[in-house]
Protein backbone atom coordinates (compact mmCIF):
# COMPACT_ATOMS: atom_id res chain seq x y z
CA UNK A 1 0.00 0.00 0.00
CA UNK A 2 1.69 3.21 -0.93
CA UNK A 3 0.58 6.93 0.11
CA UNK A 4 -0.63 9.59 -2.10
CA UNK A 5 0.10 12.83 -1.43
CA UNK A 6 0.24 14.18 1.99
CA UNK A 7 -0.37 12.43 5.13
CA UNK A 8 -2.83 14.43 6.23
CA UNK A 9 -4.91 13.37 3.17
CA UNK A 10 -5.29 9.62 3.93
CA UNK A 11 -5.24 8.51 0.58
CA UNK A 12 -3.70 5.39 0.12
CA UNK A 13 -3.29 3.28 -3.41
CA UNK A 14 -3.15 -0.59 -2.98
CA UNK A 15 -0.67 -1.85 -5.61
CA UNK A 16 1.16 -5.37 -6.10
CA UNK A 17 4.58 -3.52 -7.71
CA UNK A 18 5.86 -6.39 -9.69
CA UNK A 19 2.32 -7.31 -11.39
CA UNK A 20 1.68 -2.98 -12.27
CA UNK A 21 5.33 -3.26 -13.21
CA UNK A 22 4.71 -5.90 -16.18
CA UNK A 23 1.18 -4.95 -17.07
CA UNK A 24 1.77 -0.77 -16.79
CA UNK A 25 -0.19 -0.11 -20.29
CA UNK A 26 -3.39 -1.54 -18.67
CA UNK A 27 -3.32 -0.20 -15.46
CA UNK A 28 -2.15 3.46 -16.33
CA UNK A 29 -5.40 3.48 -18.48
CA UNK A 30 -7.45 2.24 -15.43
CA UNK A 31 -6.30 4.46 -13.12
CA UNK A 32 -6.29 7.52 -15.38
CA UNK A 33 -10.18 6.67 -16.04
CA UNK A 34 -10.85 6.37 -12.14
CA UNK A 35 -8.90 9.94 -11.39
CA UNK A 36 -10.46 11.09 -14.63
CA UNK A 37 -13.92 10.30 -13.23
CA UNK A 38 -13.47 12.41 -9.65
CA UNK A 39 -12.03 15.13 -11.50
CA UNK A 40 -14.99 15.65 -13.27
CA UNK A 41 -17.12 14.90 -10.52
CA UNK A 42 -15.01 17.58 -8.51
CA UNK A 43 -15.55 20.15 -11.05
CA UNK A 44 -19.12 19.90 -11.49
CA UNK A 45 -19.27 20.34 -7.44
CA UNK A 46 -17.01 23.08 -7.82
CA UNK A 47 -18.80 25.09 -10.46
CA UNK A 48 -22.80 23.83 -9.45
CA UNK A 49 -23.13 22.43 -12.60
CA UNK A 50 -27.01 21.61 -13.17
CA UNK A 51 -27.02 20.42 -17.15
CA UNK A 52 -24.38 18.53 -18.56
CA UNK A 53 -24.82 17.32 -22.40
CA UNK A 54 -22.87 14.66 -23.10
CA UNK A 55 -22.51 14.41 -26.57
CA UNK A 56 -21.81 11.19 -28.09
CA UNK A 57 -23.25 9.15 -25.11
CA UNK A 58 -23.08 5.73 -26.31
CA UNK A 59 -25.19 3.48 -24.74
CA UNK A 60 -25.24 5.71 -21.35
CA UNK A 61 -21.83 4.93 -19.43
CA UNK A 62 -20.96 8.54 -18.97
CA UNK A 63 -23.92 9.38 -17.77
CA UNK A 64 -24.04 6.10 -14.96
CA UNK A 65 -20.49 7.16 -14.04
CA UNK A 66 -22.21 10.98 -12.96
CA UNK A 67 -24.62 9.48 -11.12
CA UNK A 68 -21.99 6.81 -9.28
CA UNK A 69 -20.00 10.42 -8.62
CA UNK A 70 -22.71 11.75 -7.23
CA UNK A 71 -23.74 14.51 -9.54
CA UNK A 72 -27.95 14.73 -9.80
CA UNK A 73 -28.59 17.57 -11.73
CA UNK A 74 -29.89 17.40 -15.72
CA UNK A 75 -28.02 15.01 -17.86
CA UNK A 76 -28.86 15.41 -22.17
CA UNK A 77 -27.74 12.73 -23.68
CA UNK A 78 -27.21 13.09 -27.46
CA UNK A 79 -26.96 9.67 -29.46
CA UNK A 80 -27.99 9.28 -33.41
CA UNK A 81 -28.02 4.93 -34.08
CA UNK A 82 -31.39 3.59 -32.96
CA UNK A 83 -29.80 0.04 -31.56
CA UNK A 84 -27.56 2.54 -29.41
CA UNK A 85 -30.47 4.71 -28.69
CA UNK A 86 -32.49 2.04 -27.31
CA UNK A 87 -29.71 0.72 -24.66
CA UNK A 88 -29.33 4.34 -24.12
CA UNK A 89 -32.89 4.80 -23.03
CA UNK A 90 -32.66 1.35 -20.80
CA UNK A 91 -29.57 2.94 -18.92
CA UNK A 92 -31.73 6.02 -18.10
CA UNK A 93 -34.54 4.45 -17.50
CA UNK A 94 -36.08 5.63 -14.26
CA UNK A 95 -34.15 8.91 -13.94
CA UNK A 96 -36.61 11.75 -14.70
CA UNK A 97 -33.16 14.05 -14.88
CA UNK A 98 -31.80 12.40 -18.22
CA UNK A 99 -33.50 13.31 -21.04
CA UNK A 100 -32.28 11.20 -24.18
CA UNK A 101 -31.85 13.10 -28.01
CA UNK A 102 -32.02 10.92 -31.13
CA UNK A 103 -29.38 13.01 -33.20
CA UNK A 104 -25.59 13.55 -33.82
CA UNK A 105 -24.26 17.07 -33.63
CA UNK A 106 -22.14 18.94 -36.11
CA UNK A 107 -21.23 22.28 -37.57
CA UNK A 108 -25.00 22.06 -39.80
CA UNK A 109 -28.67 20.77 -39.99
CA UNK A 110 -28.48 17.64 -42.31
CA UNK A 111 -28.21 13.81 -42.93
CA UNK A 112 -25.23 12.39 -42.96
CA UNK A 113 -23.99 8.65 -43.18
CA UNK A 114 -22.27 6.98 -40.01
CA UNK A 115 -19.82 4.10 -39.85
CA UNK A 116 -21.20 1.70 -37.67
CA UNK A 117 -19.31 -0.91 -35.60
CA UNK A 118 -19.86 -3.55 -33.87
CA UNK A 119 -20.44 -4.23 -30.56
CA UNK A 120 -21.37 -1.02 -28.24
CA UNK A 121 -20.83 0.76 -30.89
CA UNK A 122 -18.00 2.99 -29.10
CA UNK A 123 -16.44 3.90 -31.90
CA UNK A 124 -18.55 4.33 -34.66
CA UNK A 125 -17.94 7.84 -36.39
CA UNK A 126 -19.50 10.23 -38.43
CA UNK A 127 -15.83 10.74 -39.93
CA UNK A 128 -13.80 7.68 -41.69
CA UNK A 129 -10.83 6.57 -40.24
CA UNK A 130 -7.47 7.46 -41.30
CA UNK A 131 -5.09 5.12 -42.88
CA UNK A 132 -3.24 4.80 -39.53
CA UNK A 133 -6.57 4.11 -37.78
CA UNK A 134 -7.35 1.29 -39.76
CA UNK A 135 -3.58 0.46 -39.12
CA UNK A 136 -4.28 1.04 -35.48
CA UNK A 137 -7.57 -0.88 -35.09
CA UNK A 138 -9.46 -2.74 -37.86
CA UNK A 139 -12.35 -2.20 -35.99
CA UNK A 140 -12.75 1.49 -36.89
CA UNK A 141 -13.77 0.52 -40.34
CA UNK A 142 -16.71 -0.72 -39.29
CA UNK A 143 -19.38 -2.90 -40.45
CA UNK A 144 -21.99 -0.90 -41.90
CA UNK A 145 -22.62 2.66 -43.09
CA UNK A 146 -26.21 4.46 -41.73
CA UNK A 147 -27.88 7.34 -42.38
CA UNK A 148 -28.06 9.75 -39.43
CA UNK A 149 -29.16 13.13 -38.41
CA UNK A 150 -27.30 15.90 -37.45
CA UNK A 151 -28.08 18.79 -35.89
CA UNK A 152 -26.57 22.26 -34.41
CA UNK A 153 -26.26 22.36 -30.76
CA UNK A 154 -27.37 26.18 -30.93
CA UNK A 155 -30.55 25.07 -32.21
CA UNK A 156 -31.16 22.52 -29.28
CA UNK A 157 -29.70 25.01 -26.50
CA UNK A 158 -32.89 26.05 -25.17
CA UNK A 159 -35.06 22.91 -25.32
CA UNK A 160 -31.94 21.38 -23.31
CA UNK A 161 -32.04 23.40 -20.52
CA UNK A 162 -35.47 24.51 -20.39
CA UNK A 163 -36.98 24.75 -16.40
CA UNK A 164 -34.16 25.04 -15.32
CA UNK A 165 -33.81 28.89 -13.94
CA UNK A 166 -30.24 29.08 -14.08
CA UNK A 167 -28.80 27.25 -16.26
CA UNK A 168 -24.87 26.03 -14.98
CA UNK A 169 -23.86 24.12 -18.35
CA UNK A 170 -21.16 21.44 -18.63
CA UNK A 171 -20.25 20.32 -22.58
CA UNK A 172 -18.92 16.65 -22.64
CA UNK A 173 -18.18 15.70 -26.43
CA UNK A 174 -16.29 11.97 -27.36
CA UNK A 175 -17.76 12.04 -31.10
CA UNK A 176 -14.53 10.45 -33.14
CA UNK A 177 -13.30 13.12 -34.80
CA UNK A 178 -15.81 15.24 -34.66
CA UNK A 179 -15.71 17.12 -31.32
CA UNK A 180 -14.72 20.52 -33.05
CA UNK A 181 -17.94 20.32 -35.55
CA UNK A 182 -20.04 20.00 -32.36
CA UNK A 183 -18.32 22.98 -30.75
CA UNK A 184 -18.49 24.97 -33.86
CA UNK A 185 -22.11 23.80 -34.12
CA UNK A 186 -22.62 25.53 -30.51
CA UNK A 187 -22.14 29.35 -32.11
CA UNK A 188 -22.83 31.83 -29.53
CA UNK A 189 -24.48 29.51 -27.03
CA UNK A 190 -21.01 28.36 -26.54
CA UNK A 191 -20.81 31.38 -23.90
CA UNK A 192 -23.67 29.60 -21.61
CA UNK A 193 -21.21 26.87 -21.06
CA UNK A 194 -18.76 27.50 -18.02
CA UNK A 195 -16.66 23.93 -18.46
CA UNK A 196 -16.57 20.79 -21.31
CA UNK A 197 -14.57 17.83 -21.62
CA UNK A 198 -12.90 16.54 -25.27
CA UNK A 199 -11.40 13.64 -26.55
CA UNK A 200 -7.98 15.36 -28.18
CA UNK A 201 -6.09 13.88 -30.65
CA UNK A 202 -2.22 13.10 -30.34
CA UNK A 203 -2.27 11.09 -33.83
CA UNK A 204 -5.73 11.56 -35.98
CA UNK A 205 -7.45 8.11 -36.03
CA UNK A 206 -10.01 9.54 -38.53
CA UNK A 207 -9.84 11.26 -42.05
CA UNK A 208 -10.19 15.50 -41.28
CA UNK A 209 -9.84 15.35 -37.69
CA UNK A 210 -7.64 17.95 -35.93
CA UNK A 211 -4.62 16.94 -33.37
CA UNK A 212 -4.68 18.40 -30.02
CA UNK A 213 -3.00 21.71 -30.55
CA UNK A 214 -5.44 22.73 -32.89
CA UNK A 215 -8.22 21.90 -30.69
CA UNK A 216 -7.15 23.07 -27.62
CA UNK A 217 -6.04 26.40 -29.22
CA UNK A 218 -9.48 26.71 -30.45
CA UNK A 219 -11.04 26.17 -27.05
CA UNK A 220 -8.88 28.39 -25.36
CA UNK A 221 -9.76 31.10 -27.68
CA UNK A 222 -13.61 30.46 -27.17
CA UNK A 223 -12.33 31.46 -23.13
CA UNK A 224 -11.64 27.93 -21.71
CA UNK A 225 -8.54 26.63 -20.02
CA UNK A 226 -7.34 23.20 -18.87
CA UNK A 227 -7.60 21.70 -15.50
CA UNK A 228 -7.07 18.29 -16.27
CA UNK A 229 -5.54 15.54 -19.06
CA UNK A 230 -6.38 11.81 -19.17
CA UNK A 231 -4.85 9.30 -21.18
CA UNK A 232 -7.86 7.57 -23.47
CA UNK A 233 -5.91 5.53 -25.69
CA UNK A 234 -2.03 4.33 -26.24
CA UNK A 235 -0.51 2.77 -29.30
CA UNK A 236 1.22 -0.20 -27.42
CA UNK A 237 3.78 -0.71 -30.18
CA UNK A 238 4.98 2.81 -30.55
CA UNK A 239 4.15 3.75 -26.95
CA UNK A 240 2.62 6.58 -28.01
CA UNK A 241 -0.74 7.97 -26.66
CA UNK A 242 -3.41 8.40 -29.31
CA UNK A 243 -5.41 10.82 -27.19
CA UNK A 244 -6.11 12.32 -23.94
CA UNK A 245 -9.69 13.26 -22.52
CA UNK A 246 -9.69 17.38 -21.92
CA UNK A 247 -11.45 18.69 -19.36
CA UNK A 248 -11.47 22.59 -19.78
CA UNK A 249 -13.34 25.64 -17.59
CA UNK A 250 -13.70 29.37 -18.32
CA UNK A 251 -11.55 30.89 -15.69
CA UNK A 252 -14.59 33.01 -14.10
CA UNK A 253 -16.67 30.46 -13.97
CA UNK A 254 -16.13 30.10 -9.89
CA UNK A 255 -16.97 33.58 -8.97
CA UNK A 256 -20.54 33.29 -11.35
CA UNK A 257 -21.40 30.89 -8.71
CA UNK A 258 -24.40 32.05 -6.83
Amino acid sequence: MEPIGRESLRTYLLVDSQTIRHRMHGYELALSRYIGAEHIAWILRELRINCVLDVGANIGQYGQRLRSGGYDGRIVSFEPLPHTVERLRQAADGDRNWRIVECALGGAEARAEMTVVDGRGATSSLPAASEFGKSWSQRLEGVRREQVQVRRLDALFDEAVAGISSPRVFLKMDTQGYDLRVFAGAGERIRGILGLQSEVSCVPIYEGMARLPEQISTYEAAGFEITGMFPVTRDRESLRVIEFDAVMIRPEARSLVD
